[in-house]
C-alpha cells in the first residue's frame, strides 16, 4: 500500500511540476520519499526534487538531491546534469565540469552537454586567470605597504586598492588564502595611523557576509587586540575598529544569510562562545582607565546595538541576561562618573548618556518581573554600597548613578529614590562647599522632582539651600539648575524666561506701510531691542546649552501633570525648537536627552505646542542616529508627529524637515517603514514628489527611495491605474542630480524586486530608454551606478526585453564603461557594467572576444 501511495504522490508531483507549481511538486516528492524503499523510485524522486530545487533557485538542496540519486545509480545522466547545473550556480565550476564530462561520455552526441562543457571550460580558464592575476596584485600591494621606503602616493593607492579588493567576495578570499591576515597584522604593528586604518578596513571587508572567514580572522587577530585598537585616543581608529567588530558580529549572528555546509559549517558551530567573548571584552572596556573616551563610546554603541533584542517577539533574551549578570555593575560605574573627581575615567560629552541608554534598553528587554527585580537589586546594592560617611567622593558617585538611571528607565529610577538616605543625601550635598558636589546634587534633585511626592520633600527640605547656592555660585551650570524647583508657577516662570532668552515667541510680520502710517498718526511703534538681534540670541543659546539647559528641560518635561500645565509645555516646546535651530548643536541636545523629552511635548498639550515640538523632533530626526536620539521603542512614537507636519497647512520648512526626518527613520528598519506606511504618510510623500519647490521634491523623492524597500509600498507601484512608476521614471530624467540619484535608487530597488515593474517601466513613458541611457552615462558615479543596476534588472527580467536593450545604444555604453579600469571610486560602476555584459553573453546576444 505504501509503495502504491508513493507512486501516486510521484505522479501528483509531476502534475504540479508541469503546472509550474514547483513548491507543491517538491512537497509531493518529499512525502513519497518517506513511503518507499524501492531504489529505482527513490532515485527518480530525488532526481525530480532536484529539478524543483533548480527552478526555485534552491541550489544547495538541488545539488544534495541529485547526489543522492547518483549514489543509487552512478550513471543517472539526468541527475548528473542537474547536479552540474546546481554546482555551476553555486560557483563550484570544477565539480560541475566533472559532472558534465560524465554526461558527455555517456551521450557524446548531445549538443547541450557539449555546449555546457565548452562554457564551463571557458569560465574555469577565466577564473584561473583572474585568480592568478589577483594573487600577484595582492602580493604587490603588500610589498608596497610593508616597504618602509615606499612613496606616500604609492602607499595610499596600494591601501585603497586592497580595501576595494576586500569588499569583493573573490578578492577577499584571495587575500585570505595568500596569508593576508598575517600580513595585515604586520601593517597593524607598524603603528602608522594610515596603514593601521587600511588594515582594519581591509579586515572589515573580508569579514562582511562570510561567517567562516570572520571566525578565522577573530581568532587570528584576537579580541583583546581588537579592543586595544578601539581604546586608543583617536577619533578615526576607534570608529573603524568598531565597524570591524560589527562586521564580525553580523557574520557570527547569521546576518550574512548564507547556507553553510561541510568544513565551513564546522568552523562556525562555536559562534555563541565567540559572541560571549566579544561581549565580555566590551564590558571590560567600559571600566578600564586605559580606554579613551571615544573607545568607551564605541564599546557602548556596540553593546547598545547588539545585546538587546531587535524584535521583542523573539523569546530569547539570553544576551541581555548575560550582560545584566556580568556587566550591569560596570555600566553603572560609567553612569556614575563625575568629571571633576580625580578618579574619573576618560569620557566624552556623550559617554554617560550612552550608558543611560544602554541601561534603559537592557531594562526594556527583560521579559518578566523576577528578571526586573534582579536588575533592581543589583542597582540597589551598587548604590547603597557606595554610601560612606567617611568618603564624600563615594557619596557623590552614588547620587550621580541615581541621576543617570533616572535618565534611562525612569520607573526604576523612581524606585531607587525610595532607598533610605538617597533623597537626604541629595539635599545634604547641596550644602557642600565643592562645586562638583553641588552640580551633581542639583542635577539629581531636578530629575527627582518630577514626581509630586518627591517635589514636596524638596520644597520642605531643600529650597533654602538651592536659593543660597543660586546666590553664591558663579557656575552657570549650577545656577540654571537651581531655578527648576517643583512648583507649577515657578516652572511656568522659568519656561517664560527661557522663551525670552531664546526669542522663541511668535513675531508678527512688520509691514513697512503700516509702520509709516502709525508714525504719521503719532502712535507708539515697538522697535526691536539691540539684544534681540540674531547674533545676541545665538550667543545666549550657546551659553544656555553649555550650561546644560537641555537636561533641565528634560526634567521639567517629566514633571507630573499637576505641576506641568499645557501652557508650560507649549513654552518648553518653543524653547526646544529655538535650541535645535543650529544643526551643530543637535548632537549636544541628543546627548543630554533632548530627543526623548520632545516626544511627550509633540503628543500632548496645546495645538501650537505640539506643532513646535514636532518641528524640533524633525530637526533632530533629520541629522541624528535614531537609535541614540530615540532609544528603544520610543523611535516609533516619533513617526506620528513628523507625519503631522506633512499637512499642507504647515509651512515649507516644516514640510521639508519632516521629510528629512522620515527619510532618516525609514533607512533604519522595515518596522519603521511599516509604521510610516500605517500612519498614511505615503500619499503626502507622493504629493511632495510633484512639488515645484526643488528641495521639497528632492526630500520627498529621497524618502520614497527608502520606503520602496517595504512590500506594501511596492504593492502600490504594482497596482494598475496609477502613475507612481511613471513619476519615478520621469524624475530620473530631471536636471537636479540629487533628485535623479534618489529616483534612480527607488527605480533600481523596484525593478530588482518585481519583474512586472521592469515591463511596466517600458510602458509608462516613451522616454524610458533615453532616460536610462542618460543615467548610465551620468557624471555622478552614484547616479551612474544606479542606472546600471536598473539596466541589469531589465536585462535579467526577460530575453525579449534584453534584446531590445542590446539593439539600442545601451550596449555601446555598457561596453565603454565595462572596459574602464576599476579604481576604488569606480569599482561598483565597472563591476555592474560587466555583469550586464555577462548577462548579454548568457543570452547569446554577444560573444566574448578571446
Amino acid at each position: 500500500m505504501a509503495e502504491a501511495e508513493a507512486v501516486q504522490l510521484k505522479e501528483e508531483g509531476n502534475r504540479h511540476f508541469q503546472r509550474q507549481d514547483y513548491k507543491a511538486a517538491a512537497k509531493s516528492y518529499s512525502q513519497a520519499l518517506k513511503l518507499t524503499k524501492d531504489k529505482a523510485l527513490l532515485a527518480t524522486l530525488y532526481r525530480n526534487r532536484a529539478a524543483c530545487g533548480l527552478k526555485t533557485e534552491s541550489y544547495v538542496q538541488a545539488a544534495s538531491d541529485a547526489s543522492r540519486a547518483i549514489d543509487i545509480n552512478s550513471s543517472d545522466i539526468k541527475a548528473l546534469y542537474r547536479r552540474c547545473q546546481a554546482l555551476e550556480h553555486l560557483g563550484k565550476l570544477a565539480q560541475a565540469f566533472k559532472d558534465v564530462q560524465c554526461c558527455a561520455t555517456l551521450e557524446p552526441r548531445n549538443q547541450n552537454f557539449q555546449e555546457t562543457l565548452r562554457r564551463l571550460n571557458t569560465s574555469i580558464q577565466e577564473k584561473l586567470r583572474v585568480q592568478f592575476s589577483t594573487d600577484s596584485r595582492v602580493q604587490k600591494m603588500f610589498e608596497i605597504l610593508l616597504d618602509g621606503n615606499s612613496e606616500a602616493d604609492k602607499l595610499e593607492k596600494a591601501a585603497n586598492n586592497l580595501i576595494v579588493l576586500s569588499r569583493e567576495e573573490a578578492g577577499a578570499e584571495r587575500i585570505f588564502q595568500n596569508n593576508g591576515v598575517a600580513l595585515l597584522l604586520q601593517l597593524l604593528d607598524t603603528k602608522r595611523p594610515e596603514l593601521m586604518l587600511a588594515a582594519v578596513r581591509t579586515l572589515s571587508g573580508m569579514c562582511s557576509g562570510h561567517r567562516a572567514r570572520a571566525t578565522a580572522i577573530l581568532h587570528a587577530v584576537r579580541i583583546d587586540r581588537i579592543c586595544s585598537l578601539m581604546a586608543v585616543e583617536n577619533e578615526e581608529l576607534p570608529l573603524t575598529v568598531c565597524n570591524l567588530l560589527q562586521a564580525i558580529i553580523d557574520a557570527l549572528s547569521g546576518e550574512d544569510k548564507r547556507e553553510h555546509r561541510g568544513k565551513e559549517e564546522a568552523l562556525v558551530l562555536d559562534a555563541k562562545k565567540d559572541m560571549k567573548q566579544i561581549t565580555s571584552h566590551l564590558l571590560d572596556m567600559l571600566v578600564s582607565k586605559k580606554v579613551s573616551g571615544q573607545g568607551r563610546d564605541q564599546a557602548l554603541n556596540l553593546l547598545n546595538k547588539n545585546v538587546p533584542r531587535k524584535d521583542l517577539a523573539i523569546h530569547d533574551n539570553s544576551r541581555t541576561i548575560y550582560v545584566v549578570d556580568n556587566g550591569l555593575r560596570k555600566i553603572l560605574k560609567v553612569v556614575g562618573q563625575v568629571p571633576d573627581l580625580p578618579s574619573c575615567l576618560p569620557l566624552t560629552d556623550n559617554t554617560r548618556m550612552l550608558a543611560s541608554i544602554l541601561i534603559n534598553k537592557l531594562y526594556d528587554d527583560l521579559r518578566c518581573d523576577p528578571e526586573r527585580d534582579h536588575f533592581r537589586k543589583i542597582c540597589e546594592e551598587y548604590i547603597t554600597g557606595k554610601f560612606d560617611p567617611q568618603d564624600m567622593d563615594k557619596n557623590v558617585i552614588a547620587i550621580q548613578t541615581v541621576s543617570g538611571i533616572l535618565q534611562g528607565p525612569f520607573d526604576l529610577g523612581n524606585q531607587l529614590l525610595g532607598l533610605k538616605g538617597v533623597m537626604e543625601m541629595m539635599v545634604a550635598l547641596c550644602g557642600s562647599e565643592r562645586e562638583a558636589d553641588q552640580l551633581v546634587a542639583v542635577e539629581a534633585l531636578i530629575h527627582a522632582s518630577t514626581k509630586l511626592s518627591r517635589a514636596t520633600f524638596i520644597i520642605t527640605n531643600g529650597v533654602s539651600l538651592l536659593k543660597e547656592i543660586y546666590k553664591t555660585t558663579k557656575n552657570e551650570k549650577i545656577k540654571i539648575r537651581t531655578l527648576v524647583t517643583p512648583d507649577k508657577t515657578v516652572l511656568y516662570s522659568v519656561a517664560t524666561t527661557l522663551v525670552n532668552c531664546t526669542n522663541s515667541y511668535d513675531v508678527n510680520e512688520v509691514i513697512p506701510e503700516l509702520v509709516q502710517l502709525a508714525k504719521f498718526s503719532k502712535q507708539h511703534v515697538p522697535e526691536e531691542h539691540p539684544k534681540d538681534k540674531k547674533d545676541f540670541v545665538d550667543m545666549r543659546v550657546k551659553r544656555l546649552l553649555n550650561a546644560g539647559v537641555i537636561s533641565v528641560l528634560a526634567c521639567m518635561v517629566k514633571a507630573d501633570n499637576a505641576i506641568l500645565t499645557d501652557q508650560t509645555k507649549e513654552l518648553l516646546a518653543r524653547v526646544f525648537l529655538a535650541l535645535c535651530d543650529n544643526p551643530k548643536d543637535r548632537g549636544t541636545i541628543v546627548a543630554q536627552g533632548g530627543g526623548k523629552a520632545l516626544i511627550p511635548l509633540a503628543l500632548e498639550g496645546t495645538d501650537v505646542g505640539k506643532v513646535k515640538a514636532a518641528h524640533a523632533l524633525a530637526k533632530i530626526a533629520a541629522v541624528s542616529n535614531p537609535d541614540i536620539a530615540f532609544p528603544g521603542e520610543r523611535v516609533y512614537e516619533v513617526v506620528r508627529p513628523l507625519v503631522s507636519l506633512l499637512n499642507t497647512q504647515r509651512d515649507g520648512l516644516q514640510n521639508y524637515e519632516a521629510l528629512l526626518g522620515l527619510t532618516n527613520l525609514s533607512e533604519r528598519s522595515d518596522k519603521l517603514r511599516q509604521k510610516i506606511f500605517k500612519e498614511k504618510a505615503l500619499p503626502d510623500i507622493e504629493n511632495y514628489m510633484f512639488e515645484n519647490h526643488d528641495q521639497l521634491r528632492q526630500a520627498a523623492t529621497e524618502c520614497m527611495c527608502n520606503m520602496v524597500v517595504n512590500k506594501e509600498v511596492q504593492e502600490r507601484f504594482l497596482a494598475d491605474g496609477n502613475d507612481r512608476l511613471k513619476l519615478v521614471v520621469l524624475l530620473c530624467g530631471e536636471d537636479d542630480d540629487k533628485v535623479q540619484n534618489a529616483a534612480a535608487g527607488a527605480l533600481a530597488m523596484l525593478t530588482a524586486a518585481h519583474k512586472k515593474l521592469c515591463f511596466k517601466m517600458t510602458q509608462v513613458t516613451t522616454q524610458w530608454l533615453e532616460i536610462l541611457q542618460r543615467l548610465c552615462l551620468h557624471d555622478r558615479l552614484s547616479v551612474q551606478h544606479r542606472g546600471l543596476v536598473i539596466a541589469y534588472n531589465l536585462l535579467a527580467a526577460d530575453a525579449e526585453l534584453a534584446k531590445k536593450l542590446v539593439e539600442s545604444e545601451l550596449l555601446e555604453i555598457l561596453t565603454v564603461v565595462g572596459k574602464q579600469e576599476p579604481d576604488e571610486k569606480r569599482a561598483a560602476v565597472v563591476q555592474t557594467a560587466r555583469e550586464c555584459l555577462i548577462k548579454c553573453m548568457d543570452y547569446g546576444f554577444i560573444k566574448p572576444v578571446s
